[in-house]
């Protein structure tokens, strides 16, 4: 595998709190990065999960929900 060198920076806080998970996990800050971002990219590859979302009716008689709802919890806003 074909590596790139590159340079980030990071909050001190962030490092020295890496620096120190990564040596009480026995690896290197490096192989912590790497971990952390292939699966922040594979986590924000994946489509996203279906929203579980049921038309209310009133006595069988249509639909009794207005569209800012419908919107709001396709969505996940608040309402």
């Amino acid at each position: 595998m074909t590596r790139v060198k590159t340079t980030i920076e990071l909050p001190d806080a962030l490092a020295d709190e890496a620096r120190a998970l990564a040596h009480e996990h026995g690896t290197t800050l490096r192989e912590l990065v790497v971990e952390g971002l292939r699966s922040e990219v594979e986590r924000r590859r994946r489509p996203p999960a279906p929203v579980d979302f049921h038309f209310p009716t009133a006595r069988g008689e249509g639909l009794a929900v207005a569209a800012e709802d419908v919107l709001a919890t396709s969505y996940g806003l608040p309402r």
